[in-house]
């Protein structure tokens, strides 16, 4: 990444430092999802204030960074083809929130956790670069900063928090969001957002989440293997992946034929490509049963004309 430094974080984008701060964060590992986190603050900063001249200056330095990072990574095809690029970062976004999911429905409480399923949320703000949300990622998110803001409090208050969705009904985070309201001083005139291999506490922006559905698949199945972040104080060989459940394939597809009058529109075959770019993604990440899934998706689709 070039070395090309921000300037101070104007005020009115305190919304977005969270963002950029994963970027930083992300940008040795996962330059791919380091750009995007910071195209969506691009994107979001110009709708907040382009115009005020400090924020002019922050948003220009900005691009200069994403247009080094392009010209870095010019050949990843992520970069150069959206459809990849969401395919990619969704599934970076679900890997962090299944690894925090599994650690939380274990009862393994710690920061690094916590701190997982923030940076989820925040890397499912950054899909919203490609496109609308879809219900799930949506649901995805709401459970991802609830589940954040909870398991922090109750540490926080020496309480043991409660796995799973369990309990969500009722709960107030209204002490957390003064909590947030007074330590917005803490990062205000910094240069550029500082890295950390720690869950910064006072960093969540909390709200009331209560009474949130959770679809079914949402969570982490019992099979999936739980993923240690980097930089983290758990070490990676202390987790063994468990043996992944392949999905069958649907027998129906085998005996499947193409009715003579089906015709496939352009948006059929635009998401039959984004199924088969979400099976190659999950491919990246060893994630098999999704890989099957995607594919099975796409050829029902490419032989019947229906999903």
């Amino acid at each position: 990444m070039a070395a090309t430094a921000l300037p101070p974080l104007p005020p009115q984008f305190k919304s977005i430092q969270h963002h950029l701060r994963t970027a930083q964060e992300l940008d040795k590992r996962e330059p791919v999802v380091a750009y995007y986190c910071r195209l969506y603050a691009m994107q979001t900063g110009m709708k907040i204030d382009s115009k005020s001249p400090e924020c002019r200056k922050f948003l220009s330095k900005l691009m200069d960074q994403l247009e080094a990072m392009k010209k870095q990574f010019g050949e990843n095809e992520a970069i150069t083809q959206e459809i990849v690029g969401s395919a990619h970062v969704e599934n970076y976004a679900l890997k962090m929130f299944l690894y925090a999911d599994n650690e939380d429905r274990a009862g393994q409480f710690h920061k690094n956790m916590i701190k997982s399923f923030y940076t989820a949320s925040l890397l499912i703000d950054v899909l919203t670069v490609f496109g609308e949300l879809s219900e799930e990622n949506a649901q995805h998110r709401k459970y991802a900063r609830w589940k954040a803001a909870y398991i922090h409090n109750c540490l926080k208050n020496g309480e043991i928090p409660q796995p799973g969705p369990i309990g969500m009904e009722g709960e107030s985070f209204a002490d957390a969001e003064r909590e947030e309201a007074g330590s917005s001083s803490l990062h205000s005139g910094t240069t550029q957002p500082t890295s950390s291999s720690t869950y910064e506490a006072n960093n969540i922006p909390t709200s009331n989440y209560t009474g949130i559905h959770i679809p079914p698949g949402a969570h982490a199945p019992a099979n999936t293997p739980a993923e240690v972040p980097h930089n983290t104080a758990v070490t990676s060989n202390t987790i063994q992946p468990a043996p992944q459940n392949i999905p069958l394939v649907d027998p129906s597809l085998y005996s499947a034929q193409s009715a003579g009058e089906v015709r496939l529109t352009p948006e059929d075959f635009a998401r039959a490509q984004k199924y088969c770019k979400y099976a190659g993604s999950a491919l990246q990440y060893e994630d098999v049963s999704t890989a099957v899934q995607n594919l099975q998706k796409a050829l029902k689709l490419l032989i019947t004309g229906r999903e």
